[in-house]
């Protein structure tokens, strides 16, 4: 028998809703079936399934299991924690399958499933199966269906905190916005051997002091008044979930994922020079110069940590990262977007240096950049169509046009990028120059292109 869900929910890399307007228990429940029969289809036996701490997710998550249970796996709950570590678990414990229940870096009303089968982050096709399976009402009924219960943060601790050594300590402030990380961040830094001032640290859905999306400068003002204030090396953002990262240095700056990645790719070129590096769309083209400057090869590609991790598996990258905070290391870790364990490994960077972390960031290079700017098109038609008349224009003159995702145009002194986002109705856009010179000729000839698609779009440049 087949029930009617929203389509609009199954997204790119994962399943996204409002609570009680397009994701409800019922949903999950049939979430969990269509999930169920792909797994023993795949003769997959077990799931591991954790949940995030909005204040819907205890609900979403025992009708998930209801479904699950239903088509015969085991079921290993785990409670509340952070996504990397019921990735973690799955890898561990459960044969690579695993279900996170939860709504990401999104408003509190929203909520959400990121889902792991065979090893692999289900994204796009492998989603929308989902989707006409319960369409189609192919949901078999099966026996054998049980349910355990399993502690698996202090062997997510252990074991990550084995792995990291630091030359000497740093003063860090752990800001994890009352999301889920907080079950196991604090805790992670303690154990490396750093001072700890921690900032929201207490798991509470209202996010009452400001939203935990670490990609948005606003939601970083604590931070960085904390690190200013206390005089410390570093801040650690995590977004919801705790699979995306932000950064504040000791001046109270931001530095933003591309910059982190430069590090990162320092880190592991050094042992393993030659291999390839991947990274997206959004990413400053300083990152490709240094990749390439330290022995490795640049990979651009389409934004989504689903995508990312697909394309970092095909290439046999070791490395990747995007610029909203999911990193993914597959030297010494999982392959897995885990924002804790990408904080440690910044840390262990920069204690190797006698630098302070501000004159380490103050080495790489740099231009004038944005952060991300969205920009929301009015009418009816939606981003898409938006995106496909702006994509219908020719392309510029005297410059290196990528169509990988979305439109992005590189100059010498500097690149454009405007994408349809694929998690908010929303474009989403970034610019960098050379000099504020060029950052604003570059501006302009994207905001004489966008508006001759809209002249009523509110652009915030």
């Amino acid at each position: 028998m087949s029930m009617s869900v929203d389509p609009g929910i199954f997204r790119a890399y994962d399943i996204r809703g409002v609570v009680g307007e397009r994701l409800n228990p019922d949903t999950a429940r049939a979430i969990g079936r269509a999930y169920g029969a792909e797994a023993r289809e795949l003769e997959v036996a077990r799931v591991a399934v954790g949940r995030d701490g909005r204040l819907s997710s205890p609900e979403l998550e025992s009708a998930l299991i209801e479904g699950l249970l239903a088509s015969g796996l085991r079921v290993i709950r785990l409670g509340c924690l952070p996504t990397p570590v019921t990735y973690y678990a799955a890898l561990r414990q459960a044969d690579g399958n695993g279900i996170m229940v939860t709504g990401s870096h999104n408003p509190p009303a929203y909520n959400g499933f990121k889902l792991m089968l065979a090893g692999r982050t289900l994204h796009q096709e492998t989603v929308q199966r989902l989707r006409r399976r319960i369409d189609e009402g192919r949901l078999p009924v099966a026996p054998g269906g049980t349910l355990e219960t399993a502690k698996v943060c202090g062997d997510y601790l252990n074991e990550l905190c084995a792995d990291i050594h630091l030359d000497r300590p740093l003063r860090v402030a752990v800001d994890c916005g009352h999301g889920a990380a907080a079950v196991v961040a604090p805790e992670v830094f303690q154990r490396l051997g750093c001072e700890v001032i921690p900032l929201y640290c207490d798991v509470d859905g209202h996010f009452p002091h400001h939203h935990p999306d670490p990609s948005r400068p606003e939601n970083l003002e604590d931070l960085r008044r904390a690190v200013q204030s206390g005089g410390l090396d570093l801040g650690l953002a995590f977004d919801g979930d705790g699979d995306r990262l932000g950064v504040v240095d000791g001046q109270g700056r931001i530095q933003w994922p591309d910059r982190l990645m430069m590090c990162f790719a320092a880190d592991v070129l050094a042992r393993h020079p030659g291999t390839p590096v991947v990274f997206d769309v959004k990413c400053s083209h300083h990152l490709a110069q240094r990749i390439r400057a330290l022995g490795g090869v640049p990979e651009m590609w389409r934004t989504g940590h689903s995508l990312l991790k697909a394309r970092m598996e095909e290439i046999g990258a070791l490395l990747a990262g995007e610029m909203s905070g999911h990193v993914f290391f597959r030297d010494r870790w999982l392959g897995v977007d885990d924002a804790i364990y990408a904080g440690a490994r910044l840390l262990e960077y920069l204690a190797r240096d006698d630098r302070s972390a501000a004159q380490v960031f103050d080495a790489l290079p740099q231009g004038c950049h944005t952060p991300e700017l969205l920009v929301t098109p009015g009418g009816e038609e939606g981003h898409g169509a938006f995106m496909a008349r702006f994509l219908s224009e020719p392309d510029p003159e005297g410059a290196r046009v990528n169509r990988i995702d979305g439109l992005r145009v590189d100059f010498d002194d500097g690149w454009g990028l405007v994408r349809a986002s694929n998690t908010t109705p929303c474009l989403t856009l970034r610019f960098e120059g050379a000099s504020p010179q060029a950052l604003a000729r570059i501006q302009a000839l994207f905001r004489e292109r966008l508006l001759a698609v809209d002249p009523e779009l509110e652009l915030p440049f």
